[in-house]
């Protein structure tokens, strides 16, 4: 009479795991011995769980042979010490093993096949997809944490219409993620909707529970700066330099570049031939005004360019470490300086960093002269934007 063939122990068979380890290293980069100590981990922790009182479970890897095994350990005591059952065992019980066991040997237990498949099948396969889970977030964060302070491209897939927050995707294929464009990054009146291709600013990259979580803007003046390096090859290569920023967003910016050769004109090369390089940037920023106006180490040249489109005829600076000035305008050019609601004055401002207070030609002095209105923020300085607050 034949033979039955012996049932294969239930659950995974360990040269299952171990050629999953070595597909995880090869296409994902992860160490083998680094995943299958979170396996050793996961499936002592399993047993130990199942089996009240167990202290010591250990798992013999043999790579060579690609074979796993688990083997509960036990303290050889005298039948008088005889109290803890799952850590100990008497020195008959032991000999009935093996003679050479004695009183303070360790005698290792194995464990039965078909209860270590079952668990190592459960929990091996559990920690081989968070291990991939995790890998992967790992890599979409390095991908997006590398371009921080960069432009991306995502595609609108949902608009709140409770808060007007926007999902965007961002990214391609396995190295892409969910970015949430708040409604206070959003530029005031742009419309969004699903499908729509959009441009927007990597202010920062966390890492989270759910995976990496990028923060995106609209409205942060980097977006400006990162839109004219796309565009202005002389920019690009540091040719020209943009020194700072200010921006509303939505409205108008202000723009300071200067150029580190005499031949190279700042101002012209960022305008390019009949306008078309800012023409670019202004319908990418839906009809926002730029003002490219040039930089210069003498605060008052600096802050008289800063107030076009207005002339300026005086630009009186403060005493010596006070960050402000005096700027003397013609009286007809007063409300251009100022600008609707004072925007013209408050980006010249916060792009010099100087608090600046203008008056007409006509102006008098009074008897006693008040204190100059102040009339602005710091300023959006470009080398800083990148490290801007959210």
């Amino acid at each position: 009479m034949r033979g039955k063939k012996q049932k294969e122990p239930a659950g995974m068979n360990p040269a299952e795991i171990f050629a999953a380890l070595e597909l995880l290293e090869k296409e994902r980069g992860i160490p083998q011995t680094f995943m299958m100590e979170k396996i050793i981990q996961a499936i002592t922790t399993a047993y130990k769980r199942d089996h009240e009182g167990v202290e010591n479970v250990i798992v013999d890897v043999d790579e060579e042979h690609q074979d796993l095994k688990m083997f509960v350990q036990k303290n050889v005591v005298d039948e008088e010490d005889y109290v803890d059952p799952p850590n100990e065992m008497t020195l008959e019980e032991a000999k009935a093993i093996s003679a050479r066991y004695e009183i303070g040997d360790v005698v290792n237990i194995p464990v039965d096949k078909m209860e270590f498949g079952r668990i190592a099948a459960g929990n091996g396969k559990q920690v081989i997809i968070q291990g991939l889970r995790e890998a992967e977030r790992g890599m979409v964060y390095d991908e997006f944490n590398s371009k921080q302070h960069e432009i991306l491209t995502g595609v609108v897939t949902r608009v709140d219409p409770r808060n007007g927050n926007v999902s965007l995707r961002i990214g391609t294929g396995t190295e892409s993620t969910e970015a949430l464009l708040m409604s206070g990054e959003q530029v005031p009146g742009e419309e969004m909707a699903e499908g729509m291709h959009v441009k927007v600013y990597v202010v920062d990259v966390r890492r989270s529970t759910r995976g990496p979580q990028v923060l995106i803007s609209r409205t942060h003046p980097g977006l400006v700066k990162r839109l004219f390096e796309l565009e202005v090859p002389e920019i690009f290569d540091g040719t020209v330099e943009v020194k700072s920023i200010a921006r509303e967003a939505g409205s108008r910016t202000k723009m300071a570049v200067w150029s580190n050769e005499e031949n190279v004109d700042p101002i012209g090369a960022c305008v390019g031939p009949r306008g078309q390089r800012v023409a670019a940037i202004v319908d990418e920023l839906r009809g926002e005004k730029i003002d490219i106006i040039k930089y210069s180490e003498d605060p008052a040249a600096f802050i008289a360019a800063a107030l076009a489109p207005a002339d300026v005829v005086e630009v009186r600076m403060a005493e010596e470490g006070v960050k402000a000035c005096r700027c003397v305008v013609p009286d007809d050019q007063l409300s251009l300086a100022i600008g609707k609601e004072g925007q013209n004055a408050r980006l010249a401002a916060r792009l010099t960093g100087y608090k600046i207070d203008i008056k007409p030609e006509s102006y008098q002095e009074p008897e006693e002269e008040e204190e100059p209105a102040e009339a602005e923020e710091a300023p959006e300085s470009v080398e800083n934007a990148d490290s801007a607050e959210e």
